[in-house]
């Protein structure tokens, strides 16, 4: 007698499984999330709280102590958000390019053979990266600046540049608002140049052939020169000058950005010492033997040999410390420099009640910030891998 097969069920099938778990995880998730936002709509209803983002257009009625764009008691929450982002855009650019230089110097000087500046380097590290980071910024804010005296006591050198407890005073330029689309001209003839000149390389190492048209090289240049003429005439210097109880003219850096971008910087750039320290140990002494043996000196074997194939090992964790120097610097708001965190997610939401929005605006930058970094990242990552052929 014929025996009947069994019935295939779907639910044995490993891919119509798979999927019928991921649809059920995502129907979760989206009811969720609905009741979450349904929740929040009736509780800021039950409050007389109005959602939405219209606020951004009313008046801020406060001013801010350090703003690179105009701003005033008259202008927008709109406009306090722009000045909160690009004074956090100051900081962590700073930051980033200080901490990177920081790091590979006394990376490097900690795998020195002088017992001493090893030492140094050493001490460095193990000191600030076991510290608090919040901590070193109080500490760069009341213990050093705060000490330094009043203005008409200020140390000062070439007397043009002053430091005193209102901070670090330097020369301004003084550009006519004319000359920036002659500015803008210039950085876009120069990148051009570079560009051009970069691609004509490479064409000629991997074909071997010499570009023929020199004369474009020159030609790009052309409006460099140009540019350079008009702006020589466009701009002026301004120097601080003391008046009664402070400085005016030039361009001040108030004690709160100095104290947090040596924070962030000091602090940052003993993690980064150590990444460079591993990336430089991961490669091989025939590496470095074989560079002595061709005559080259130290500083050009660290250089030309070392430091490039270390980049591959350096850059990935690299950028973990570039992300968190830019999620560190929202701890400003503990010293009152006015970045994102202060000015918007503080002030603004303080005087506005419109939390789920400033929150999810301050979180929205944060992570674009994050994701343009680790894209920016990950592209270099991918110049400096070596392509097999």
């Amino acid at each position: 007698m014929q025996q009947t097969p069994p019935k295939h069920s779907p639910w044995n099938d490993p891919k119509v499984r798979s999927i019928t778990i991921q649809v059920l995880i995502v129907l979760a998730f989206v009811l969720f999330a609905a009741y979450f936002i349904n929740n929040t709509i009736i509780n800021l209803t039950r409050q007389g709280i109005a959602s939405g983002f219209d606020f951004l257009s009313s008046t801020a009625g406060f001013a801010v102590v350090q703003s690179l764009i105009d701003f005033d008691e008259s202008s927008s929450y709109g406009r306090a958000f722009w000045v909160g982002l690009i004074n956090t855009l100051l900081v962590s650019s700073l930051g980033i390019i200080i901490a990177t230089i920081i790091g590979f110097i006394v990376g490097i000087a900690r795998l020195s053979k002088n017992w001493l500046l090893k030492k140094i380097a050493s001490t460095y590290i193990e000191t600030l990266r076991n510290i608090p980071l919040l901590l070193q910024i109080f500490f760069w804010y009341f213990v050093v600046l705060r000490a330094l005296p009043h203005p008409r006591d200020s140390y000062q050198w070439l007397n043009s540049f002053f430091v005193n407890n209102r901070g670090l005073y330097l020369p301004a330029i003084n550009v006519e608002k004319s000359s920036y689309i002659v500015f803008i001209v210039f950085v876009l003839s120069t990148f051009c140049s570079i560009f051009f000149s970069k691609w004509s390389r490479k064409r000629q190492i991997e074909t071997g052939k010499t570009d023929s048209k020199k004369w474009i090289l020159g030609i790009l240049f052309i409006p460099n020169i140009l540019a350079l003429l008009l702006l020589h005439k466009s701009f002026s210097i301004s120097f601080p000058v003391l008046k009664g109880f402070n400085f005016q003219g030039g361009i001040v850096l108030i004690p709160e950005l100095i104290a947090l971008l040596a924070a962030l910087s000091t602090y940052t750039g003993s993690f980064i010492a150590e990444i460079v320290r591993s990336g430089i140990l991961s490669i091989s002494k025939g590496q470095i033997e074989a560079a002595y043996s061709l005559g080259l000196k130290p500083n050009l074997t660290m250089r030309l040999i070392i430091i490039p194939q270390a980049l591959r090992v350096i850059i990935p964790p690299l950028t973990s410390q570039y992300l968190n120097l830019t999620k560190n610097s929202s701890l400003a708001a503990a010293i009152g420099y006015p970045d994102l965190v202060a000015v918007f997610a503080g002030t603004v939401l303080n005087q506005t009640g419109q939390a789920v929005e400033v929150i999810a605006i301050t979180m929205t930058v944060y992570l674009i910030l994050s994701l343009s970094i680790s894209a920016f990242m990950n592209w270099y990552n991918n110049q400096t891998m070596l392509i097999e052929r």
